[in-house]
């Protein structure tokens, strides 16, 4: 099961990638976008990437972790026409060629969504395939800044969506440390009671937990000072 406290020791790196993103790019995010906030059923009047994130931090706000990737299995099929899905699947049966023409796609057409990424090669049953995309550095991990959303709102459910809609094993290896990750094709996931992505603690850092905590901040001070006027006792925080 993923932690949700944070360790003192994993921390955020400091953001220095920069996006200028294209007509394509800003499409494809304000798609995606809507697409979430539609499965959540929960809208924001951001724009760009920055709508993006804030779709999925209100998704991992109002729901657990287990809709919380069910929530993006929705949008991700908002999001893209099951026609083309299943003529995708029907066309592109695993093989060498299939694998690594989705590790070819994913580095040209979703740099907006995870930053610059290359093709990398794998020993594939004795033969060497281009079938790994190794990301430098998440976009959507750095803009997140937390675990939980890489998880939830990521890797599991788009291991899923691929493996269910396209017919492709992936399995997303993230890296937390330096916010890299491989997608590899071809490879099924491990058990999540295997997976070292599910046993990695929370950034101390964490966007989502500093934002809680700001929250909880805010409520506790308006509750003093309503206490204060109203001559109210004042409540201990443990």
């Amino acid at each position: 099961m993923l932690r949700t406290t944070p360790s003192d020791h994993v921390t955020a790196k400091t953001k220095t990638n920069a996006y200028n993103d294209n007509l394509f790019d800003r499409l494809a995010i304000n798609h995606l976008s809507k697409s979430v906030q539609a499965a959540t059923g929960l809208s924001n009047n951001k724009s760009g990437f920055e709508s993006l994130v804030e779709a999925a931090t209100v998704a991992k706000h109002n729901f657990d972790p287990i809709q919380q990737q069910e929530v993006v299995i929705q949008a991700l099929h908002k999001a893209f026409p099951k026609p083309i899905l299943s003529f995708i699947k029907t066309i592109l049966r695993p093989s060498k060629l299939s694998r690594e023409y989705f590790a070819v796609f994913t580095t040209l057409f979703f740099a907006w969504l995870v930053g610059p990424s290359e093709v990398r090669e794998s020993e594939v049953n004795g033969r060497r395939e281009k079938n790994i995309v190794y990301v430098k550095k998440c976009r959507f991990l750095e803009e997140t800044n937390c675990v939980g959303m890489c998880i939830n709102l990521c890797k599991m459910p788009s291991q899923k969506f691929i493996k269910d809609s396209l017919g492709m094993s992936v399995n997303m290896v993230p890296n937390f440390d330096d916010m890299s990750c491989e997608m590899i094709f071809g490879q099924d996931p491990p058990a999540q009671i295997d997976d070292p992505a599910l046993k990695q603690p929370c950034y101390k850092l964490c966007n989502y937990f500093i934002a809680r905590l700001i929250a909880f901040i805010h409520d506790h001070v308006i509750m003093e000072t309503t206490n204060s006027i109203f001559g109210l006792p004042s409540v201990k925080v443990i």
